[in-house]
């Protein structure tokens, strides 16, 4: 058999001159019979018996080739050539032209005509595999069976699976031409990966494809799971490719309300400006007469900056016109974000984060109707710069802060706040320091500086109000002067400090019997100098205690430290409610007794920074601050014990003014705060008040008496006021934290840390498509749904976020207790999500108030991965604003406008009695 074989290839060397020279082939053999020795037997036999007729040698000068440059093949079982200028390729085969290379389990080449022709083949129980696949540059097509021509650059196949795009494209029959298009019949297009029986896809009965930039059919109709939708079709159809940076149409989404009729929202043109910055210009309409714009830009520069900008006007119209129910709201957003490279500059810094909005933006933009934002009460916006200089101690900075509340409409701009600060400087400390540093060189001089310009008002009057009656503006400076001195364990710190305030308005009050309060009168505009000093000594040191647990408490707890840094402090100042600064004005009044009562007030009470305060001040202030740490063995620490914080900060701080003639005593503040975990703190901050209170009967007012509560015999200061906030986020690894729990095998074997075998075929572009691998019957991975032994992995991914408020305080007086009854606030915020299947997806976010009782709102969804398509719903089940959405869209952008949507606002819940 060996020898016949051998016969047959000198045959077909000696004798085929001219198809040699046709077809240059170059075979690389891996069969284990193309690599034995040459038998000494053939070779004698070939020299003797197969003479070359030298009468058949061509002497004529031989035709130049039509091919370019060599075909090569190789197979990796075995290669047969035959005399009649064929050869068969067994097992995995390839042959390759150029840039051209065609791969089968079973090719025959045709060596005078340039023809290859490459099918599948079978296994032994009739299934399919090493189906014909064809590179050619950066098209690839597969197909079962396929007829090659290398001179034409014509091919024809059958049962052609290729990826355009984003989808695939499949055809019965399909004819490549030398152009690279393709013309085919009974042709499909879908974006689902399940080639062979798609769960959707747009049945084409003939189309031309030009791979990698478009598809053009005839007359093509919808099929979902086999059902032809006929109703669907069109008469031809036109599908773009762009794997470029382009400028196109955004194609629009349509919908239907009730109030606003039907629409077409979200269309418009997306503009490729350059590779730095884009825009996206849209907008909707609405046959009800509503209408809306918005523009969408992203910009990046490497190592520089980046941010984006949204900006959009909506007006919405609401009954039918010349009804009481008729309706116009005009409503705008601007939201943008910037950030700015660390590498940029190290001495200026620019950021921003804008999300302004009417109060009513959200509630009539769809697309924001089940978002957080549109539960959200309070929005801010931000815009801050700041810049440093280099060995220098100035500092400038300089933002802009929005905050709006849509429950009320109420807006506080502050546009700019500026500050200019000058960190500490020693001006006395000498450049050549020679023996002992002297007691002047200690002092310390600082400079801030703080201009602002706010006001605060309701969105609709803003853009109304005057700059200089209605903006609050002022600028203050503070230069505080100090220095610290160490007397063994006892640090001394005496302090000077002046502060000043710029001004451009003061307003007089007069009293108002009828309203009973103080009311503006007169406003004067000019330039007014506000200042006040004082001077300050304090003295602190730290204390430690150590207490060692008695050992038949064991000898896990090694130490307790306590660790307490008392400090008091005398500071003074003039009163500068004397009438020889001007801060204050006096008023009197005739109330209903007809008694006359006198009072003083401050024209600058209202203004940005404020008057000084009234009354000589010669106070002591004492503060104690606490910590208590425990250390405790440890075998998970390397140095064999821990440190456990029990008390992080405890804080007491309380004032006597040895100058003022009455209520001497200040408020006691209290502030402690608890670690519970490494990333969780309790912090409460409490004032508790000293004095205490009686009651008029006539105006029915509680008022202050100059009498201390433990002086009326009732103890310890009362609690005036505290609060209180912290989130805290639940999920699947939350408890394993707590309890030392270990992960899961499925987490160390999850195809995130496994990623062999994953496209044994072929490698993916930056564009999500295969190069060289086969689509069809490829392997597909199970996403770590289950094991490596065939165990379902039931792993439920799930989290829950909250935030809470509380606030405690005085409410009503109480004249039978002569005490203020207490008054609890709170409030609960919270979100989550859980994932039951690996498909299935269910989140919420809600308010609930507290001291109603019920919810103030909540959004949920539902959504529901159906391989292709994509399932979603949102419902707003309860307050004003209950409404739902559904929908059911394809996953792919490219078919994104093949979808259903169903929906129900507020607007559409009409009580018809």
């Amino acid at each position: 058999m060996i020898g016949w074989i051998a016969c047959v290839c000198a045959l077909w060397t000696n004798g085929r001159v001219q198809a040699q020279e046709s077809v240059t082939a170059v075979g690389s053999l891996n069969d284990s019979i193309a690599v034995r020795q040459p038998d000494s037997l053939l070779q004698i036999a070939a020299d003797t018996t197969l003479q070359v007729d030298t009468a058949a040698v061509d002497t004529t000068a031989r035709k130049k080739s039509m091919l370019e440059a060599p075909v090569t093949y190789q197979a990796s079982d075995s290669i047969v050539l035959t005399g009649t200028n064929m050869a068969y390729l067994y097992g995995e085969s390839n042959v390759k032209y150029r840039n051209i290379e065609l791969q089968a389990e079973r090719i025959e080449m045709s060596m005078d005509s340039s023809i290859v022709y490459a099918t599948f083949a079978l296994d032994s129980v009739g299934s399919e595999y090493g189906y014909p696949l064809f590179v050619e540059g950066e098209q690839q097509i597969e197909a079962k069976s396929m007829r090659y021509n290398f001179r034409s650059r014509k091919a024809y196949a059958n049962e052609v699976l290729t990826q355009q795009g984003e989808g695939f494209l499949t055809a019965g029959v399909t004819k490549k031409m030398p152009d690279d298009a393709m013309n085919l019949i009974n042709g499909r297009y879908t974006t689902c990966d399940e080639h062979d029986h798609p769960h959707f896809y747009i049945k084409m009965t003939k189309a031309k494809v030009r791979p990698g930039k478009d598809i053009v059919t005839g007359p093509a109709y919808l099929v979902i799971e086999d059902v032809p939708l006929f109703p669907i079709g069109l008469p031809f159809a036109f599908f773009p490719f762009t794997s470029t940076y382009s400028s196109g149409i955004i194609m629009p989404t349509y919908g239907d309300e009730m109030a606003r009729g039907f629409n077409l929202r979200n269309g418009g043109y997306y503009f490729a400006i350059s590779d730095y910055v884009d825009l996206a210009l849209t907008g909707e309409i609405y046959t009800k007469g509503s209408w809306g714009l918005a523009a969408r830009s992203s910009y990046r520069k490497r190592y520089k900056y980046s941010g984006s900008v949204d900006a959009s006007y909506l007006v919405t119209k609401t009954g039918d016109k010349g009804l009481p129910d008729y309706g116009v709201s005009k409503d705008f957003r601007i939201a943008w974000t910037h950030s700015q490279d660390m590498k940029a500059n190290p001495y200026r810094t620019f950021s921003a984060g804008v999300n302004f909005a009417t109060s009513s933006y959200s509630r009539n933009q769809l697309n924001m109707l089940y978002t957080p934002d549109a539960t959200d009460n309070n929005k801010g916006s931000s815009i801050s710069i700041s810049q440093r200089f280099p060995n220098n101690p100035i500092n400038i900075s300089a933002t802009m802060n929005i905050n709006q509340r849509s429950q009320d409409s109420s807006l506080s701009v502050t546009l700019p706040d500026m500050s200019i600060s000058m960190s500490s400087i020693y001006p006395l400390k000498r450049k050549h320091i020679v023996g002992k540093e002297r007691w002047y060189e200690k002092i310390s001089i600082s400079y801030s500086g703080y201009f602002r310009n706010t006001i605060h008002t309701k969105e609709n009057e803003f853009l109304r109000k005057n700059l200089i009656k209605d903006w609050k503006h002022g600028m203050q400076h503070s230069i505080p002067i100090n220095a610290t001195y160490n007397f063994g364990f006892l640090n001394i710190s005496p302090s000077v400090n002046y502060t000043e305030r710029w001004l451009t308005d003061k307003v007089y009050h007069k009293y108002d019997t009828a309203r009973n309060a103080l009311m503006p009168v007169d406003t004067v505009y000019g330039f007014y100098r506000v200042y006040n000093y004082n001077a300050a000594i304090s003295a602190s040191t730290t204390l430690y205690g150590f207490f060692k647990p008695w050992a038949i408490f064991g000898d896990k707890v090694k130490m307790i430290r306590h660790r307490m840094e008392p400090s008091v402090s005398f500071s003074m100042s003039p009163d500068f409610g004397s009438r020889k600064y001007g801060y204050y004005e006096d008023y009197s009044y005739v109330n209903r007794q007809g008694e006359t009562v006198t009072g003083v007030y401050s024209p600058f009470k209202d203004a940005m920074f404020g008057p000084p305060g009234r009354g000589k001040q010669g106070s002591i202030n004492f503060a104690v601050e606490n910590n208590v740490e425990m250390k405790i063995r440890s075998d998970a620490d390397s140095t064999g014990e821990r440190k456990i914080s029990l008390i992080e900060k405890l804080g007491f701080n309380i004032s006597y003014n040895l100058a003022a003639d009455s209520f001497k005593w200040s408020d006691l503040n209290v502030g402690l705060n608890l670690r519970l975990s490494k990333s969780y703190s309790l912090i409460l901050n409490g004032v508790f008040d000293v004095y205490t209170y009686g009651y008029d009967v006539k105006t029915q007012r509680a008022y202050p008496i100059d009498k201390t509560r433990w002086q009326a015999g009732k103890g310890f200061p009362r609690l005036r006021s505290t609060s209180t906030s912290f989130s805290y986020t639940f999920n699947n690894d939350t408890f394993k934290k707590w309890f030392g729990g270990r992960g899961s095998r499925k987490d160390e074997d999850s195809p995130s840390n496994n990623t062999e075998n994953e496209n044994p075929d072929g490698k993916q572009d930056e564009t999500g498509q295969t190069k060289g691998g086969r689509l069809r019957k490829a392997k597909k991975t199970n996403a770590g749904e289950y094991d490596e032994d065939g165990y379902y992995n039931a792993a439920v991914p799930w989290n829950l976020s909250f935030h809470y408020n509380m606030g405690l305080g005085y409410g009503n007086f109480n004249p039978e207790k002569m005490e203020y009854n207490y008054r609890l606030t709170h409030n609960l915020s919270f979100s989550g999500s859980i994932q039951p299947t690996k498909n299935w997806r269910i989140s919420m976010n809600g308010s609930f108030d507290v001291e109603h009782g019920k919810f103030h709102s909540l959004t949920c969804s539902i959504s529901r991965d159906l391989h292709c398509f994509q399932m979603s719903a949102n419902v707003i089940p309860i307050g004003p604003y209950k409404s739902y959405s559904f929908s059911i869209a394809v996953n792919s952008s490219l078919l994104k406008d093949l979808k259903y949507n169903q929906s129900n606002t507020n607007r559409d819940q009409q009580s018809w009695y």
